[in-house]
């Protein structure tokens, strides 16, 4: 007999052997129906699993959040399948639960093309309906090899695990996937899903081993659910930076200037100065010192950093000229290391904070540039923080505080916070374990003090230090990292930065990076997608419309508002086309003018402005006077 114990205290006993299928139907009808799976002693099972030792276990049901990823994940499997009945050539990487579905990257031995998918769709509903059960069993290593040896990318899989580590494999009908679990039981429970799209894949993200091909699709346990969600993809499909910033003429990617180089039209670029005013003004106020580097840099300087051993892949290809051998600047860091080198520094100066609008560039293989949330030359607001020891702690919660000001004031969210350290089995990070410990101390102390969460995120530091990185979840569901505040002991040593304490001795300052609202290209197409293209007030790359109902009765008053809007420092513009009334009105509507202002009979004779504010039908007519202070107070405010 076993027993097994339940999170309400209560315990009941089964004979051995038993699964979590049996047991939740033992229990009652409707908790068999909603059951997908169950941890037993902290370990996931499937449904139809035998228990064979005394246990703790706890049922996952339909509302558990588990159970989408169960479902997900035995989805990817019933693609695979579905493939390999379609093409029988086909072999397989990896397919993985993500976090609004599921992929599968394969190797068909022929293109899969878009039109594709229907037919694969078919083939994953007809075996769902052939209702079979999958079961899990476990093989030894050199029998896994043996089972997989037609498939490459499963032999290399298995040959990587250690020895001794349990190998599982998944069985339905006619096909076996390597699989660590767990599954839904019977491809029978797996019936609303939808695949969405192709995209390349790199084997294993190395872009020097075979690009196979990733099907995207998505799985939910009700008909009514999968509806949901296609709407709401949908909708960010009508969401997309690259959609709306080509309507909106925000940007231009065009191959004949570079893949990955992004052109700032007009209204981007009004768009863009604006917050690079807004930064500008927020680092003022809170004692930043701006400073201005070349976009060059040498070689010998980024490999004093450690930058050129770390990062050198990442880089554009050296070029020599002169006898010295210029890269292009991938990071701004070296460089404000000698600024802060420049003059005798004093313990009475520090904390020195130094800020810059600095345009990077980065090698990004051609398969990853997306849009502007990916690209190879960026543009962002770095600073560096020159600080004493005692200083660190106050220095990145300013910065952290500063961070979420600047989120604030954009109308955005945090997801969540990690904190990234290292791991010591990775050996891309600085060995000195005593600079190591003090820097993620300080961090860790700071965040607990402060009571703000965090997940640690092991190996992923920098090389230099550990560093506090802040997740924002766009409109369309990405996560994106979009600031971040790094503790840094190393560079100051390997420039030899030094200061006079007030012993009168030198002593090494300790830097802290700080990012504060990603790259303007990562931040655009943030802000596109989650304003749909319409900028708040503050933002709007034209702020008014002013449109003559007629030119010649009109035009002088309506110019007169446009002059006035203008010295009062609103991107305010003039419309004296002569193209009807109702076009210039859907164009402004098109371009998501925050104010369209109409001028006619009633606003000429009295002096009056007649406005209609963008996603409003409604037209209100005020004095010259409150339409100012109106507009005014909603600018300063940034619509909050």
């Amino acid at each position: 007999m076993i027993k097994i114990l339940f999170p309400d205290g209560s315990a009941k006993e089964f004979e051995k052997g038993i699964s979590i299928e049996e047991i939740a139907g033992s229990i009652s009808s409707g908790l068999k129906k909603q059951s997908v799976a169950g941890y037993v002693n902290g370990e996931l099972f499937d449904l139809n699993r035998p228990i064979q030792e005394d246990a703790e276990i706890r049922i996952i049901t339909k509302k558990d959040k588990e159970a989408f990823e169960i479902l997900n994940h035995s989805a990817a499997h019933l693609l695979a399948q579905a493939v390999k009945r379609l093409y029988p050539n086909a072999k397989f990487g990896v397919g993985p639960a993500i976090r609004e579905g599921f992929y599968y990257d394969i190797d068909a031995g022929e293109p899969i093309r878009e039109e594709d998918l229907e037919k694969i769709e078919k083939m994953m509903k007809r075996i769902s309906q052939e209702q079979t059960v999958i079961t899990r069993r476990e093989l030894p290593k050199t029998e896994a090899l043996a089972f997989f040896k037609d498939d490459k990318y499963k032999v290399e899989l298995i040959t990587d695990l250690p020895e001794g580590e349990i190998i599982s494999v998944y069985n339905q009908g006619d096909f076996t996937d390597l699989c660590r679990g767990g599954h839904i039981g019977n491809t029978k429970n797996i019936r609303f899903f939808k695949l969405l799209s192709l995209a390349g894949a790199y084997w294993r993200g190395d872009s020097n081993r075979e690009q196979l091909q990733r099907i995207y699709g998505t799985a939910w346990y009700s008909e009514e659910d999968l509806k949901n969600h296609l709407l709401v993809l949908e909708e960010r499909k009508e969401r997309d930076h690259r959609k709306l910033g080509k309507e909106l003429k925000i940007f231009e990617l065009n191959n004949d200037a570079g893949q990955g180089l992004a052109l700032w039209l007009p209204a981007g670029y009004t768009v863009r100065k604006v917050l690079e005013d807004y930064v500008y003004k927020l680092e003022k106020k809170a004692g930043y010192l701006h400073v201005s580097t070349p976009a060059l840099g040498t070689k010998r300087l980024y490999e004093i950093s450690g930058h050129w051993s770390h990062y050198r892949d990442n880089m554009f290809p050296a070029m020599e000229r002169d006898g010295e051998v210029f890269v292009l600047r991938p990071m701004s860091c070296p460089h404000h290391m000698l600024v802060f080198k420049s003059d005798l520094r004093s313990y009475r100066d520090l904390p020195i904070r130094y800020a810059e609008l600095v345009t990077q560039h980065r090698y990004e293989a051609s398969g990853a540039l997306s849009g502007l949330e990916r690209v190879r030359a960026m543009t962002l607001t770095d600073a560096h923080l020159f600080v004493r020891e005692d200083q660190i702690k106050k220095e990145v919660l300013d910065a952290y505080n500063l961070i979420l000001q600047a989120i604030k004031d954009l109308n955005l969210e945090i997801e969540y916070v990690e904190l990234a350290l290292r791991d010591k089995e990775k050996g891309k990070f600085h060995d000195n374990d005593q600079l190591w410990d003090l820097a993620e101390r300080l961090l860790k102390e700071l965040l607990a003090e402060e009571e703000i969460e965090y997940t640690e995120m092991k190996g992923e530091a920098a090389f230099y230090g550990p560093k506090i990185d802040i997740q924002v979840r766009t409109a369309t569901g990405h996560i994106i990292t979009m600031s971040t505040v790094q503790l840094d002991f190393l560079l100051p040593e390997r420039f030899d930065l030094n200061y006079i304490g007030s012993d009168g001795e030198k002593h090494r300052p300790v830097v802290i990076h700080r990012g504060l609202i990603s790259t303007w290209e990562r931040l655009m197409s943030i802000l596109l997608e989650q304003y749909k293209g319409a900028f708040p007030t503050w933002l709007a790359p034209t702020q008014i419309k002013v449109i003559p109902v007629s030119l010649d009765a009109h035009g002088a008053y309506a110019k007169k508002l446009n002059d006035l809007f203008i010295d009062y420092d609103f991107r305010s513009e003039l419309d004296m086309r002569d193209e009807k009334l109702g076009y210039k009105i859907r164009e402004a509507q098109t371009l998501k003018v925050p104010y369209q202002i109409v001028v006619g009979d009633n606003e000429v004779d009295s002096n009056l402005v007649t406005y209609r504010k963008f996603g409003s039908a409604e037209q209100v007519t005020v004095t010259v006077e409150e339409f100012l202070s109106m507009l005014k107070k909603e600018v300063i405010e940034k619509g909050n």
